[in-house]
Parts: C-alpha cells; structure tokens; sequence
C-alpha cells in the first residue's frame, strides 16, 4: 500500500511540474496575443498541444493509481476519487498529508492556467471583435450614398458620404 500512495504522490507531483509548464507558456502566449504576432501565437500553441498530450498520458497514470488503490482498499474503483482518497487515509496522517499537499499543489497550478487562458480568451475576443468592427466600417463605407461633390467640369466626384478614399492605412 506504502509503495502505491509513493507512486500516486510521484504521479501528482509531476502532474503539478507538467501544469506548471503549462502554465509558463500560458503566460507567455498573452503579449504574443496583444502583440499580434501570429506565427508566435501558433508555435505556443502546438507547444500547449504537446504538453497537454503529456498532461493527458499523466491523468491516466494518476486514474491508474487511484484505481489499484482502491482495490487494495476494497472501495468502490469507479466513485473513488482523490478527495475521497485524502479522507479514507486519515488513519494513516503522513501518507494523507503528504497526499493533500501534493493534491492542493496540482489543483492550484491547475487553476492558475485556468484564469491565464481565460484571460488570454478574452484578449482573443476582443481583437476579433475589433477585426469585425474593422469589416463592418469598411463594408458600410462602400455602400455609403455618394456626395453632392462636383468637380471642375461639373461632374460628381461620386465621393462617398463621411468616406475619404486616400486616407485608407493598411499597416492599421
């Protein structure tokens, strides 16, 4: 049993190491996204896939452990989980101490990331608000009326209302 709570404590705590990489390139990705800097975005991005693929290949190790703890506790492997697990061990207060600290240190990593993509949601958001607020101006100023402006020969200019065609920037 000893051996078994060693070898979920070891999984939980490389758990909680693999959250917080996941967690660095979280926080990395949020002046990329402000920046707008695209190939950026996307090379974090393929690095949070690898670590949640690694993140995921851990879960499984951890949802592994807890069952062959359960079996050897005679409990319910299906309703077992590690907060129930914490409580069951109470007899034994160093091997649940060590379990709850190592639980808590995952837990919290787990929801630093949380709110740093939620954040970094929000960032995206916004900038595709701003993208389609930027493509509704542009299509509302083609189809604007034309203006009563003539030019020399008393031709219109056939000048859009409110629209001034030469100050289009495209770095914007």
């Amino acid at each position: 049993m000893a051996s078994l709570m060693e070898t979920l404590i070891s999984v939980l705590d490389e758990e909680s190491a693999e959250y917080d990489k996941l967690l660095q390139l979280s926080i990395a990705k949020t002046p990329v996204i402000v920046s707008e800097n695209l190939s950026e975005l996307a090379r974090i991005t393929d690095e949070e896939q690898v670590q949640l693929s690694r993140i995921q290949n851990i879960a499984k190790r951890r949802d592994e452990a807890i069952r062959d703890i359960a079996n050897v506790l005679n409990k319910d492997v299906e309703n077992m989980s590690l907060k129930r697990l914490i409580k069951i061990m109470a007899g034994r207060p160093s091997e649940q101490k060590a379990l709850a600290a190592s639980y808590d240190r995952l837990m919290a990593a787990a929801k630093q990331v949380d709110m740093v993509n939620a954040r970094n949601s929000e960032l995206i958001q916004s900038a595709l608000d701003m993208v389609h607020f930027n493509m509704n101006m542009l299509q509302s100023a083609k189809s604007a009326p034309e203006s009563a402006n003539y030019n020399k020969g008393a031709y219109s200019t056939g000048a859009a209302l409110g629209v001034d065609k030469q100050s289009f920037d495209a770095k914007q």
